[in-house]
């Protein structure tokens, strides 16, 4: 048993905290959000009055957080996660952060005497839950070797990026390939529409030739042909549009920061950050093929 806190009980947060409990390590859970706090204790989870109080006593410190910002300020200071914790925690962040802020909270724990990991994760709440997760993972070898058995409760498969930061740079690449991919199948179907194609006739040629990808045989953005994917059920998330808009923009960040020319990068981040900014807010990321309807005209 390993006593784990668990900092970040949303809606992937508190899943993967309950896989956790169930294999039988304890759980210090805690979170900003009242309502989190209660599914935790309704999920049988023990709840600290803190983070700081959660992390006292813990072998290993797991945080799922909103953003960079939120992640190093939980971190850094005395009042902070690294100062409170016991000497050689490991700390190991799943949120979606930028490189730069990754490799940043890296040399924070070093500097306190701990170790850590980067390592963000795709598959969904309907992953977490089921414990299904993909970890891409930041850091040294020897501290993801001490985490897999955490990491495959949690998930299904782990791949070690290489060194600190680049689980994070491998999320970002994966997710820019998600969102370009997502908004080409969108166009598809659109444009098959206008030439009176069926929706069904597109999916059964393109599902079995060159255009197969993830965004159209899950994630279809059409209902009908994939019964499981959000265009079912009126584009409830799945993965938010706001969401893959903040991904674009960590991805737009780092496209900047190495002078790729990644144009279609750059035009899917604006697309999703205008999606976000308007209906998607609260929609599935495939509900992006709305927008294109809309922009086509009649």
């Amino acid at each position: 048993m390993t006593n784990i806190a668990f900092l970040g009980l949303g809606h992937m947060g508190l899943p993967m905290a309950i896989n956790l409990h169930k294999a039988g390590h304890s759980i210090a859970g805690f979170d900003v959000v009242p309502a989190a706090i209660d599914a935790a204790r309704a999920a049988g989870l023990s709840v600290a009055d803190t983070a700081v109080d959660a992390v006292i006593g813990a072998e290993v410190v797991i945080t799922m957080l909103p953003s960079g910002k939120h992640v190093i300020d939980a971190y850094a200071g005395d009042n902070g996660l690294l100062a409170n914790a016991a000497p050689n925690t490991l700390f190991i962040d799943c949120s979606t952060i930028s490189v730069l802020e990754a490799r940043e909270a890296h040399d924070l724990a070093a500097a306190a005497g701990h170790r850590s990991l980067d390592a963000p994760v795709s598959g969904g709440v309907v992953g977490a839950e089921n414990g299904t997760l993909a970890f891409m993972i930041g850091g040294a070898d020897d501290v993801v070797a001490s985490a897999r058995e955490l990491f495959e409760i949690m998930g299904s498969r782990i791949v070690h990026c290489g060194g600190d930061g680049l689980g994070q740079a491998a999320k970002v690449c994966n997710n820019m390939i998600l969102a370009i991919s997502q908004i080409a199948v969108s166009e598809a179907f659109v444009l098959g529409e206008r030439l009176g194609l069926t929706h069904n006739a597109l999916f059964d040629v393109a599902a079995h030739a060159s255009g197969q990808c993830w965004a159209l045989t899950t994630n279809c953005p059409v209902p009908g042909p994939v019964p499981t994917s959000p265009a079912n059920r009126e584009y409830q998330p799945g993965f938010a549009g706001a969401l893959m808009a903040k991904d674009l923009g960590l991805a737009l960040a780092a496209i900047e920061a190495t002078g790729v020319d990644a144009q279609l990068g750059r035009h899917a981040q604006q697309m999703y950050a205008d999606f976000a900014a308007g209906i998607g807010a609260n929609q599935d990321f495939s509900g992006i093929i709305n927008t294109i309807r809309a922009s086509s005209g009649a």
